[in-house]
């Protein structure tokens, strides 16, 4: 029964369609154990790398850096509102209005702090250091190893210009306008005295500025006084011969009228005269009187240990960055091993099939 149910089953029923397996190409793929097992073989080159870069970072930080410290100060702006407001009073006066924003002039110390023309007169400032020498100006300590003959003095101000202006570091506080002054010097003491001399130019700059300053306005008040003491003569003379020449205006309302405009013109002038010779004796008391245009906070200090370079900052990243540079090279050599491995295969197949077809050439022939 068996034999004859599969007999009619082989000839009643079609044979099944062969179903074909799927087919998957084999793909390259990394696992982790095929990363181990590199981090293994090239355990050497991993651990070698980061110690001769730490060691080459020691040797470096300790007998090639020159040590950095850094002097702070704390500086703000002293008011300057008074002869300004004055200066608005006489426009007043004058019948000129000044906006309220410009009754307050805002100096802008870190732009100034930063220029070259403070940055040249730093130069002359002479200082006392343990590698240069005692009183030896900033233009030789930041130019020592120029020689002036072959560079030129004027090349030799503007690389020290540029390296000065490179030791200073500013911060603003806009809540506060406080400064934050910093010097960066290869010793404490003299970043310390560098620091204050930055605050006495600054400050000796201001004072010149607001001199000058002062010594305009003087000067104008004076010729102004001129001019106008000369046109008050005048309308003083102008009245008085009106007033010789009509005894009696009561019943002339021209008269009147020419004898009002007249006296007005004496009341403005002698008026602005009388403010002109105020505003003259102010700023006279403006000129000598001496004032801190830089108020200072917290005086330069010398610090008492170096802030760059911090060695062990330096060499931890130098072994995190030769750790990094190790397995780089690691998994770089291991590739290439690799590829040489296959290339040397595929070589030697090749010349296998070379061998095997030309032996099957010649027995065929």
């Amino acid at each position: 029964l068996p034999k004859l149910v599969y007999n009619y089953m082989n000839k009643s029923t079609p044979p099944l369609p062969e179903i074909q397996q799927p087919y998957y190409l084999e793909e390259d793929t990394i696992s982790l154990t095929d990363i181990m097992f590199t981090l293994a073989r090239q355990l050497k080159i991993i651990i070698i790398t980061p110690t001769v870069l730490c060691t080459l970072t020691i040797i470096y930080v300790l007998f090639f850096t020159k040590p950095i410290y850094t002097s702070t100060a704390k500086i703000m702006s002293s008011s300057s509102g008074t002869s300004t407001s004055q200066a608005s009073g006489l426009a007043a006066q004058l019948g000129i209005n000044i906006p309220a924003s410009q009754s307050e002039p805002k100096w802008v110390y870190p732009e100034i702090i930063k220029s070259r023309t403070l940055a040249r007169s730093m130069l002359k400032r002479k200082f006392d250091t343990n590698e240069f020498g005692p009183q030896k100006n900033l233009l030789q300590i930041l130019t020592y190893d120029n020689d002036i003959d072959q560079v030129g003095l004027d090349a030799l101000e503007i690389m020290a210009v540029d390296k000065f202006l490179g030791m200073i570091d500013i911060s603003e506080d806009i809540k506060t306008a406080i400064l934050t002054l910093s010097i960066n010097a290869s010793e404490p003491i003299f970043a310390a005295e560098v620091n204050q001399a930055l605050i006495e130019e600054l400050d000796t700059h201001q004072r010149k500025y607001n001199k000058a300053k002062t010594s305009d306005t003087k000067q104008f008040i004076q010729e102004r006084i001129i001019d106008v003491e000369k046109e008050l003569m005048t309308a003083e003379e102008n009245l008085k011969v009106f007033k010789d020449r009509n005894r009696r205006i009561e019943n002339s309302p021209a008269l009147q009228l020419e004898e009002q405009r007249l006296g007005r013109e004496v009341a403005v002038l002698t008026g602005v005269f009388t403010t002109l010779k105020q505003q003259l004796e102010t700023t006279k008391i403006e000129e000598v009187k001496e004032s801190d245009y830089v108020i200072i906070l917290d005086a330069p200090e010398a610090p008492l240990k170096r802030s760059k370079p911090n060695k062990k900052r330096t060499v931890v990243l130098a072994g995190i960055l030769g750790v990094g540079l190790g397995l780089i090279f690691a998994f770089v050599r291991e590739y290439a091993t690799n590829s040489e491995k296959e290339e040397k295969d595929k070589m030697s197949e090749i010349k296998s099939l070379i061998l095997k077809n030309t032996s099957e050439l010649i027995r065929g022939r």
